[in-house]
């Protein structure tokens, strides 16, 4: 390149994407910074701080995609999939928050109530939308045939997204979450118990995987993650830091106003608050990773993409839950367990009854486009059936809490049929991970970076 194509080793060109997408996150910095956002209509705040979540979901899968060069690839999805849900964690621990600060109180009980709806309503987004949604627009989008990740089959609705097996240890932690996550609500709430586990759960996954390697062939970047893994360390290290602390700020500092924004903006329209609160506002607050995934994708990152899915609901189904205790505690001055009453119950049966079943849909590392249908019609039914009964758009044959359990066997059943029907898919995934986590343990260090 001439000296005028380039700046520092890095082109124009790349210049140009970077300072185009952190120009559609400063408008809301600016509001936020001399804190104007309540001289805006509803409608207003929406905009400007969804435009500035999007502008960060490209600096933080920029930064992710970098950081692949000096640290495990497993790793820096692992590190993404955090700080794209971060939002999520935010908005529920307002809840867990109040729940503790008003504990006995009518408004500590309905704030304890509205964490966990808050939490399982993310979870089963995730899935219900964000896994079946992917996998579908990774299928039938345009240029698809060029994607690796995606084969065609016969049959109807049969062509899949194959998924990498080194995603088999997110799996297997995941699974073991799930199991868990079945037994929380027998003790009628989020105690120490269920945060040592599930936290543990994570920590452990994370010990594992940062023993990896780094691919150094892995898949080929592109674009500006391509320009900025050819800065040299220690800039490329710091430049990573400064795309994954800039944009974990806004997209932290946006997501409530945005997630209330289109609260507000449903109640306006008669849809009940605390469906809006178990529903929309999580829609809100995953969009910076259904937007990081997408992106993924249409680079024809499809692994990658799906990858950061999974990681996505592992950290969600055991940091979230976990973080919900802790933040309730130190709000109440003392420890103190989340409790939630019967029918949140029934929706952590119900979210992990999914978990089950999804999980149970990619053991075999592929997802078909009528598997992902499957996910997200399942979803969306139980989901609209219980929007239309509130609405009284419809009479259901029996109540909120009884659809919930209906709903958890279906998955159940039909997850443990899957996994019977593949038994020899979970052979080799124990066998996978078994080699993963003996090579972790032997290897004793840390992984090597490349420059």
């Amino acid at each position: 390149m001439t000296r005028t194509e380039t700046t520092g080793g890095v082109s124009l060109k790349v210049l140009g994407a970077l300072v185009a997408a952190t120009g559609l996150t400063l408008p809301w910095l600016a509001i936020w910074l001399v804190g104007g956002a309540h001289g805006f209509s509803t409608l207003t705040t929406v905009a400007i701080s969804g435009i500035g979540i999007l502008g960060a979901s490209f600096l933080l899968t920029w930064g992710a995609e970098t950081a692949e060069k000096d640290v495990p690839r497993a790793f820096a999805i692992a590190v993404l999939a955090v700080l794209a849900v971060a939002p999520e964690y935010a908005v529920d621990a307002l809840y867990a928050w109040n729940a503790g600060q008003f504990a006995g109180t009518e408004r500590g009980i309905e704030a304890g109530n509205l964490a966990v709806a808050n939490m399982t309503g993310a979870n089963r987004i995730l899935i219900g939308v964000g896994w079946a949604g992917i996998a579908l627009f990774t299928i039938l989008r345009a240029g698809a045939a060029a994607d690796t990740a995606v084969k065609k089959q016969r049959g109807f609705l049969a062509d899949v997204v194959t998924l990498d097996r080194d995603i088999a240890v997110e799996i297997a932690f995941l699974l073991a979450a799930t199991a868990w996550a079945f037994a929380v609500p027998l003790g009628g709430g989020i105690d120490i118990l269920d945060v040592v586990v599930l936290v543990g759960l994570y920590v452990l996954y994370l010990l594992v995987i940062i023993r990896g390697d780094v691919d150094e062939a892995g898949e080929e970047h592109v674009g500006v993650p391509a320009a900025l893994q050819q800065v040299p360390n220690p800039y490329r290290a710091l430049t990573v830091l400064a795309l994954f602390a800039y944009s974990g700020l806004l997209i932290f500092v946006a997501v409530e106003p945005f997630a209330h924004g289109l609260e507000k903006l449903g109640t306006s329209v008669g849809i009940p608050s605390f469906f809006m609160i178990q529903w929309i506002a999580p829609l809100a607050s995953e969009s910076p990773e259904l937007v990081i995934v997408t992106l993924l994708v249409l680079k024809s990152r499809s692994t990658a993409g799906f990858n950061a899915l999974v990681s996505s609901k592992l950290n969600q189904w055991t940091l979230l839950i976990g973080t919900l205790a802790v933040v309730h505690s130190i709000a109440l001055g003392q420890y103190g367990a989340l409790m939630f009453d019967q029918k949140q119950a029934a929706e952590i049966w119900l979210t992990a009854a999914q978990s089950f079943f999804a999980i149970a849909l990619i053991v075999d590392f592929r997802i078909s486009v009528r598997e992902a249908c499957v996910l997200f019609v399942l979803f969306a039914s139980q989901v609209g059936a219980e929007f239309l009964a509130i609405r009284g758009i419809i009479e259901l044959p029996v109540s909120s809490y009884e659809l919930l359990l209906m709903f958890t066997g279906l998955y159940v059943v039909l997850g443990t049929a899957l996994f019977v029907a593949r038994r020899d898919a979970v052979a080799r995934l124990v066998g996978d991970v078994s080699d993963t986590v003996s090579g972790a343990i032997s290897s004793g260090g840390q992984p090597q970076s490349a420059d």
